[in-house]
């Protein structure tokens, strides 16, 4: 019900003065100053301004983190920036350098200019467990080349020391179908590019047999075959333990170890490849030594009835 008071207009009830509300000093919509409660005190506030007792927290709500120094920033970066560049230049390599697709077809050719029989035939377990022994002994794991040979080879010549040998078996190929007859630092990055290649495209029995025929065994062998044939007057698959590890052994020097005209140089690379079977696990040192103490029997020339086509 509304109270008015008497003579309004039209003879009705006016209605009473209304007292008007207190806005604070920024008009309608701004609240009054909070006067302060006794005891406690006042702590003014802004718009923006966190509250007292409470740490700013950062727009993204997480509090920060450690940062890593500066120097070691810089490391990092230079780090990835020379790995970069490393796979760049790997691939560059790998472009630059020829296919190894025509593998099969240089041996065949090498093969033909020496006279020697190709395909070879398979290579026997005798052999190729001495050629690994002391050649390369990861060539089962490896993918082509051998990062801690490399680094061997690589902190021998700094230092001044004997070079060792950190060729394997893929980058030994690469160098008779790809790079005879050369040399250098160049060179021997390319090897090892091949050698990644050939592992890559071929199985280690066809990698072990693609070496195996296209191998010098000196006295004028070219290929396993011919050299079984030829110092021993047996197949490849007719070695003894001495007869295939002192042929693993003519790789490396095959004219200044010719068990024909260096017997006594050939015998002690065969003793070193016995030891290195052993060495590896595949021959006790009593089955060494009595593999030593064998006859080689060497013909010197192909036996009547041996023939490595």
């Amino acid at each position: 019900m509304t109270t008015g008071v008497p003579g309004g207009g039209d003879g009705g009830y006016a209605d009473a003065p209304t007292t008007p509300l207190a806005w604070g000093a920024g008009g309608p919509g701004q609240h009054a100053p909070t006067q302060p409660l006794p005891g406690v005190p006042h702590i003014p506030t802004s718009p923006g301004m966190p509250r007292a007792g409470r740490a700013p927290v950062p727009r993204s709500g997480r509090p920060p983190g450690p940062r890593l120094p500066r120097w070691l920033r810089r490391v990092l970066i230079a780090i990835l920036a020379l790995a970069l560049a490393g796979v760049l230049a790997f691939a560059a390599l790998l472009l630059a350098t020829p296919s190894v697709s025509t593998a099969p077809s240089l041996a065949q050719a090498f093969d033909r200019a020496h006279g020697a029989a190709y395909p070879g035939p398979p290579v026997p377990s005798r052999f190729a467990d001495s050629l690994v022994a002391t050649e390369d002994h990861r060539f089962y794991s490896e993918p082509g080349f051998d990062p801690i040979a490399i680094g061997r080879v690589i902190a021998g010549r700094a230092t001044g020391q004997p070079d060792q040998g950190g060729a394997t078996l893929y980058q030994q190929l690469a160098k008779m179908l790809y790079t005879p007859s050369q040399a250098g630092v160049g060179v021997e990055v390319e090897q090892i590019v091949l050698g990644i290649k050939l592992d890559l495209s071929y199985s280690k029995p066809q990698i072990m047999r693609l070496y195996a025929g296209v191998a010098y065994f000196g006295h004028g062998y070219y290929g396993l075959a011919e050299a079984s044939c030829g110092y021993f007057g047996v197949t490849p698959a007719g070695l003894s333990w001495p007869q295939a590890a002192l042929l693993a052994g003519l790789v490396q020097a095959p004219t200044a170890d010719n068990p024909i005209a260096h017997y006594t140089v050939a015998r002690a690379r065969e003793a070193h490849v016995l030891g290195r079977l052993v060495a590896t696990g595949t021959l006790t040192r009593a089955q060494a030594v009595r593999a030593y103490r064998a006859p080689l029997h060497l013909v010197g020339g192909p036996a009547k009835g041996c023939t490595a086509r």
